[in-house]
């Protein structure tokens, strides 16, 4: 097995990769993760899969029935890549989420990556398919996309919300010694369906 830890965080040089398609960086993976607050046997809906890194994550965790949507073709072929280099199984599903989850059963965690600028519906969506103490987390790098989110999930009166940021630095090797290099901010919001 690639990865045989029961820990979230799997290392980004792990996963295959293209500069077409976004990866959710390891260090916000696993907070974005612990925030579902997981049990083996959950079931799983990863909105935006990108390439898959949750996914193949949200499958080790859980060892459930999970779910992963996108709408470009390239995101949906290297999340099968990475499901079958690690060794996990999940229903990779290409199309707008606002399609896809009517279609879906209820889930114990949703994990939202992406909402193409349709916000507050993709949240109302994952929320009418979350089991009642089920967890949804959103993840973003956008102000508005935040706003919305927090402002859908406030409506939907969920509980528990949490709002984090996080900044993250890492270190790379100069010929002088080594530097610290800033990502982008990450926001996490997540919440309990009461």
């Amino acid at each position: 097995m690639l990865w045989d830890k029961c820990t979230p965080g799997i290392p980004d040089d792990l996963f295959e990769r293209t500069e077409e398609v976004p990866i959710t960086k390891e260090d916000i993976r696993a907070i974005a993760i612990s925030k579902l607050r997981l049990k083996e046997g959950n079931s799983a809906i990863d909105i935006g899969c990108g390439s898959g890194s949750i996914t193949v994550e949200l499958c080790l965790q859980t060892k459930g029935n999970v779910f992963a949507i996108d709408f470009d073709q390239r995101a949906i072929e290297l999340t099968k890549k990475n499901l079958q280099k690690f060794g996990v199984r999940a229903e990779v599903i290409l199309g707008k989420a606002q399609d896809i989850l009517p279609k879906l059963p209820q889930a114990d965690a949703v994990m939202i990556g992406g909402t193409w600028g349709d916000t507050a519906h993709v949240i109302e969506l994952a929320v009418g398919k979350l089991k009642k103490g089920g967890r949804i987390v959103i993840d973003t790098i956008l102000i508005e996309t935040m706003y919305q989110a927090l402002a859908t999930i406030n409506e939907l009166k969920l509980v528990e919300i949490d709002i984090t940021q996080i900044t993250i630095s890492k270190a790379r090797k100069v010929t002088t010694g080594t530097m610290m290099l800033a990502r982008n901010p990450v926001m996490i919001i997540s919440a309990t369906k009461a």
